[in-house]
């Protein structure tokens, strides 16, 4: 995305446009993800993905102005984290309701998936807000911002652990790139089975998912040296 983000700074750059506007755009394309994946059948699925392929692409950009410019602001550091936790927050929230089937494509509403959904949602949010708020911790604490290494834990055990997960990546699929491209996936099998079955599962996973990996991060943050 970077390859295509520093082309359309070019058009950009000159422009009355600033890079908080950008980072405004980058949460509508984000939000409007999610609310996609209400469309039935495949055609959400891929619309959702465009639209965060659009957000992923603002989110390059608005910095790139900013640093261009040097108009970077504190301000546009707090809206692009807001960003990143509503637009998240909202495909994992519409990939719920989408496996709850709202307009009764099988029958009936089942606002169980619907719950699923919002639960992987409010995971993927505290583990944004895990890490963030070590910042926070530190800053009110008078301490300055923790440094790379202070993320290992101090445990050899739960360095190990933390390596394999890291390997693993699961934890990535409750992000928004790579849960948009998940949610296709399962649309695609979905189309071809001819029901919902698929995405239903798929919500189940990212739940469970984020679920684990709130807890996981949140150990790993606690026996680290990153509130030392």
């Amino acid at each position: 995305m970077r390859e295509i983000s520093l082309r359309c700074d070019r058009y950009l750059v000159n422009t009355r446009i600033t890079p908080n506007q950008l980072t405004y755009l980058m949460v509508v394309a984000g939000v409007l993800a999610g609310a996609a994946l209400l469309v039935p059948g495949l055609a959400g699925a891929l619309l959702g993905a465009v639209l965060i392929q659009i957000y992923l692409l603002l989110d390059c950009v608005d910095g790139e102005i900013a640093r261009w410019r040097k108009q970077t602001s504190i301000t546009g550091v707090y809206l692009d984290r807001i960003g990143h936790y509503l637009s998240e927050a909202a495909l994992l929230v519409g990939f719920g309701v989408r496996a709850a089937d709202l307009f009764h494509q099988e029958g009936g509403t089942h606002w169980e998936w619907a719950f699923l959904g919002t639960l992987a949602a409010l995971g993927a949010i505290l583990i944004k807000a895990e890490t963030d708020l070590v910042d926070v911790a530190r800053a009110r604490s008078g301490l300055p911002a923790v440094k790379d290494e202070a993320a290992v834990p101090r445990s050899s055990g739960l360095a190990v652990a933390r390596k394999a997960a890291a390997a693993l990546k699961f934890h990535r699929l409750v992000g928004g790139v790579e849960a948009s491209l998940f949610i296709l996936f399962v649309a695609i099998l979905d189309m071809v089975r001819g029901d919902l079955f698929f995405t239903r599962l798929g919500v189940a996973v990212l739940a469970g998912i984020a679920i684990v990996q709130t807890l996981l991060h949140l150990v790993s943050i606690l026996a680290s040296s990153r509130l030392k």
